[in-house]
């Protein structure tokens, strides 16, 4: 009997969690799934995250390592940086379009903004968003550059901020070529050591994936507590929907155009990845799965996926930026309708493009850039609490919705420098958790 494919077994857990979810909130059964289910789902986005640091120090630097001609780094830096600025462009386009098109903030019932004002305006994530978005703007100008180059590697490893350990892991890369190849080799095979390991313990993980997604969806149905207020917003949700359904379709049109490989290969082997990224939120979570699947199932090259994918995951947030302009002119619709205009619409453009390039790959960071851009065009801050509040009933939903274009739009890039650098493998060699079991049992 043939094995029911990983990807099957999470859609199931995904669908019993959620209709579990729904039987909880019918029973008043919130606090159950709190104290017993979610914390399941908890630990498997702990483990996730465990190794996520070491994946990528090992992977760069054996892939950097690999490589031996540093102009190739060079090369397949500009590379994947000009087609994530592309495609984050793409994204954009299509939100603002979509949301100009669709105006699902015109006729907005009074009552129901003011509904929404008194459920949300003073709450705790609102306030918390509104904080770290001054924080942010309050940093110089190259802070963000300044932030690239860490003063403690151990530190930053610790704090998962992935640009320094990415900084780091290019660092060490380069220096190995340079020593030679000769005195590296040990280093080398340490990490390379280190990278087969990390990829089996993803293996190992990925067993606990449909039950952890079973706890996750479960734990996300029972917080859905006003129904009438998700009606309500259901106009606007669908707006930033279709668009991240529009921007996986031009995804799947590149890899056409630009690999020769079918679209549907693509989403059936990049799939478990996706649906990991809808329940966690999280592309720096899914960022492991995400790389053993694109190595192992579609064919990229370590020494591609080691760089493309880790620094995707920080800076490519298609689906955050495609989310950004729907919201930004959704909420000037509802209470800011003379902000509309042509110039403002650019200067969300612009400062949505970057940034995504700050937006940290965690759930709701996008809420956070949010405030950033809305401020960028001049809205008027006392009312900035109720425009967030005014989405923020559909912020997770959408959130999750949006991680999955981050992590497929990164896989894409990743295979598309792949084949332009000829590191496309044909026949790909899964890899699974108990290959080597009979040796040690």
């Amino acid at each position: 009997m043939k094995k029911l494919a990983l990807h099957w077994k999470i859609i199931i857990g995904m669908v019993l969690g959620i209709i579990f979810g729904f039987i909880m909130n019918s029973f008043n059964g919130q606090q159950f799934v709190t104290d017993w289910i979610a914390p399941f789902g908890k630990i498997f986005i702990n483990l996730l995250k465990l190794i996520a640091v070491p994946l990528i120090l090992a992977s760069l630097i054996k892939g950097i390592s690999d490589l031996k001609d540093i102009s190739k780094i060079r090369d397949m830096g500009l590379k994947t940086i000009a087609i994530y600025i592309g495609t984050t462009l793409v994204a954009i386009v299509i939100g603002l379009s979509i949301v100009n098109f669709v105006k699902p903030g015109t006729g907005m019932p009074q009552e129901t903004l003011k509904k929404i004002k008194l459920k949300y305006e003073n709450d705790a994530g609102v306030t918390d968003k509104l904080v770290k978005a001054s924080a942010q703007q309050d940093a110089g100008p190259l802070q963000a550059l300044v932030d690239i180059f860490p003063s403690n590697i151990f530190q930053s490893m610790a704090d998962a901020k992935m640009l320094q350990v990415i900084f780091f892991a290019l660092f060490v890369g380069i220096c190995l070529l340079l020593i030679g190849e000769k005195k590296a080799k040990p280093m080398v095979d340490i990490f390379d050591a280190l990278n087969e390991v990390v990829m089996k313990m993803v293996d190992v993980i990925m067993l606990f994936a449909p039950y952890a997604v079973f706890a996750l969806m479960a734990n996300v149905i029972i917080a859905f507590d006003d129904t009438e207020i998700l009606v309500k917003l259901l106009q606007y949700a669908l707006c930033v929907v279709g668009g991240l359904v529009l921007m996986i379709g031009f995804y799947l049109i590149l890899i056409k155009v630009f690999t020769k490989k079918s679209p549907l290969w693509f989403l059936s082997k990049i799939s478990p990845a996706q649906l990991l990224a809808f329940s966690t939120s999280s592309s720096a979570a899914t960022l492991p799965v995400t790389m053993e699947r694109v190595e192992e199932h579609i064919g990229v090259d370590k020494e591609v996926s080691g760089f493309v994918l880790p620094v995707g995951a920080t800076v490519n947030m298609d689906g955050t930026s495609l989310y950004q302009g729907i919201a930004a002119v959704f909420i000037m619709q509802v209470i800011w309708p003379e902000g509309l205009t042509l110039t403002n619409q650019l200067v969300i453009v612009a400062t949505a493009l970057l940034a995504s390039i700050g937006s940290a790959a965690v759930p709701s960071a996008g809420m956070v850039m949010l405030v950033i851009v809305l401020e960028s065009i001049g809205f008027p801050p006392e009312l900035l609490p109720i425009g967030l509040a005014l989405i923020f009933a559909v912020d997770r939903p959408l959130d999750m919705c949006r991680t999955v274009v981050n992590v497929t739009g990164d896989a894409t890039v990743s295979m598309i420098v792949a084949k332009s650098l000829g590191k496309l493998h044909d026949k790909p060699k899964a890899k699974n958790w108990d290959d080597h079991f009979q040796e040690v049992k």
